[in-house]
């Protein structure tokens, strides 16, 4: 019994599994593809009018409930859809942006351009300065009591301290140095900073000019107040003189004349 009730089974699954095939149905096929992207094509909405328009199934799909329905396109990628349109606006603000993006980095890159062109804290690694009015400045920024009253004799040294002439030096290279640390910090264009070393580089020049000629009149006065001394201690040897010498060192002066 159990037998014949299991052949019975497989027999009446294997009947309905034969009646189950697969249904191609061309309108249902037509609306899945206008549902999504695929097509919106005229030609495929079927069922068609058919011969005078008499088709029932067309009054029944189309005619009686949708008979607009073909007109419009509403795929949302069609030309005119909903998506095209968000995808075209999100295409230009992309564009908008991009240019907003690059006019903002221009402004960025000018305003960095100016600020390292102005800014007092960036002023230490202009190549100029590097290069140039770094060391002529030098004895301006870096001098000492030692580097002033170098190459300068003991007594010169003496001299010129005693006198004054060395403070007065020491004040106006300390001013002078203010005023160059005052242009290497302030926060002014590059052209007017560069300027300001010049003229302060000439300054230097100017003074240092009559830092020499004070010293070397100070060593012209030793010179000459040891002179005296000597003279007048009687140190001095005058060798014998004639008349004949004194014609000989006119007619020494006179050949260097003609």
């Amino acid at each position: 019994m159990k037998y014949i009730i299991l052949i019975l089974i497989a027999f009446l699954t294997n009947k309905r599994c034969l009646a189950q095939k697969k249904v191609n149905d061309e309108s249902v096929r037509y609306q899945q593809q206008r549902m999504v992207y695929l097509q919106w094509d005229q030609n495929k909405f079927t069922p068609k009018a058919g011969f005078l328009s008499l088709n029932p199934l067309y009054w029944l799909t189309w005619g009686l409930f949708h008979p607009d329905y073909h007109k419009k396109d509403l795929r949302p990628l069609s030309v005119n859809g909903p998506q095209t349109r968000r995808l075209a606006l999100v295409a230009a603000m992309n564009s908008t942006d991009g240019k907003y993006k690059l006019q903002s980095d221009t402004i960025r890159n000018t305003a960095l351009a100016e600020i390292t062109n102005q800014s007092g804290l960036l002023s230490e690694v202009d190549p100029l300065w590097q290069l140039y009015y770094s060391n002529e400045l030098k004895p301006v920024l870096n001098y000492t009591n030692a580097s002033i009253l170098a190459g300068l004799s003991p007594e010169v040294s003496e001299r010129v301290v005693s006198e004054g002439l060395f403070d007065w030096y020491k004040n106006e290279l300390e001013m002078l140095k203010e005023r160059i640390e005052g242009a290497r910090s302030t926060t002014v264009d590059r052209g007017a900073r560069i300027l300001a070393y010049h003229r302060y580089l000439l300054e230097y020049r100017r003074l240092a000019g009559v830092w020499a000629i004070r010293t070397s009149s100070a060593r012209a006065a030793i010179s000459m107040t040891t002179q005296q001394q000597h003279i007048q201690a009687g140190r001095v040897t005058v060798s014998n003189w004639t008349p004949d010498i004194d014609v000989r060192i006119a007619k020494q002066v006179l050949q260097h004349l003609q």
